[in-house]
């Protein structure tokens, strides 16, 4: 996630962001936001339904073979995600996960650790998995200025707008440059994992998504809690803010949430429980 999207942005010994010339969010006054207006809720639901429809011819189709499943998170043998190759685009534009080749993002925060900087690129490299084209997202984790986490991540989009996270090659590096972990690895076809919903076309409230699925491994879930909020971060002020609520079976005491902004992608993270530590965003270039 983040890696950039296991949990978009976050790593659950520790999350939060960077160093360098930037405050550290400790010494920050903390995001500000505003309520959510109901009245605005069934307007963004709309709004985001006609965006995905005027986007590219290839991602617009009508077919319903790739629906984005919401899911009971009781047993994970139910989870069955339809995705094929002749439902996917050649392009990820959905609003609130823009992935255009050249986007960059930057984020600061801190953790327990101590100050880090996350970068999270598209890098315009593709991975054949499951038989579909997907995008390659590299983010690196510099704690105090040294790389601690180096991640590619891939996704795909149907031809109904929805993102779908297909896996993740992470490796964790002690300070001398050693690989001390790669676990959360996964790809999507093999060894039983199974793709999930980065970001749905159409996010409600109470909509339930599991990110990613490979058994006892990568077991992330979401849950959307607001569709219409306000939310100010280093980057700037926006509305229109996706809250999610992010867990996994695997650490349920750990439970963080995340801010998407209409046009730009992943702004704040936060531990709700389970952790302490922060991210926000702090620099935006589009790609395209």
């Amino acid at each position: 996630m983040f890696s950039w999207q296991s949990a978009p942005f976050s790593r659950p010994s520790a999350t939060g962001v960077h160093g360098g010339s930037m405050t550290p969010l400790a010494q920050s006054q903390a995001p500000q936001r505003t309520s959510t207006n109901p009245r605005r809720l069934l307007r963004l639901i709309v709004l985001v339904a006609i965006l995905a429809a005027c986007g590219d011819s290839k991602s617009t189709s009508t077919s319903k073979d790739t629906v984005a499943p919401v899911i009971d998170l009781g047993d994970p043998a139910d989870y069955k995600p339809a995705l094929d190759a002749a439902h996917v685009a050649d392009v990820i534009d959905n609003p609130y996960l823009p992935l255009a080749v050249g986007a960059e993002w930057i984020y600061e925060g801190t953790s327990d650790e101590g100050t880090e900087t996350i970068t999270v690129v598209v890098t315009g490299d593709r991975k054949t998995i499951m038989g579909i084209s997907a995008y390659e997202i590299h983010d690196t984790v510099e704690l105090d200025g040294v790389i601690i986490e180096d991640t590619l991540d891939w996704y795909a989009q149907d031809d109904q707008g929805n993102v779908w996270y297909m896996g993740e090659d992470t490796k964790e590096y002690d300070t001398n440059g050693v690989v001390t972990s790669t676990a959360g690895s996964w790809e999507a076809g093999v060894d039983g994992a199974l793709p999930g919903i980065a970001m749905p076309v159409q996010p409600a409230v109470g909509d339930k998504y599991r990110t990613e699925y490979y058994a006892g491994e990568a077991e992330d879930v979401f849950e959307i809690l607001e569709i219409d909020g306000s939310l100010t971060v280093p980057f700037g002020t926006f509305d229109q803010v996706i809250t999610t609520k992010d867990w996994t079976r695997l650490e349920p005491d750990l439970i963080e949430e995340k801010s998407y902004a209409f046009g730009v992608g992943q702004l704040y993270e936060t531990h709700v429980s389970g952790g302490t530590g922060t991210v926000e965003l702090i620099s935006y270039t589009p790609g395209g």
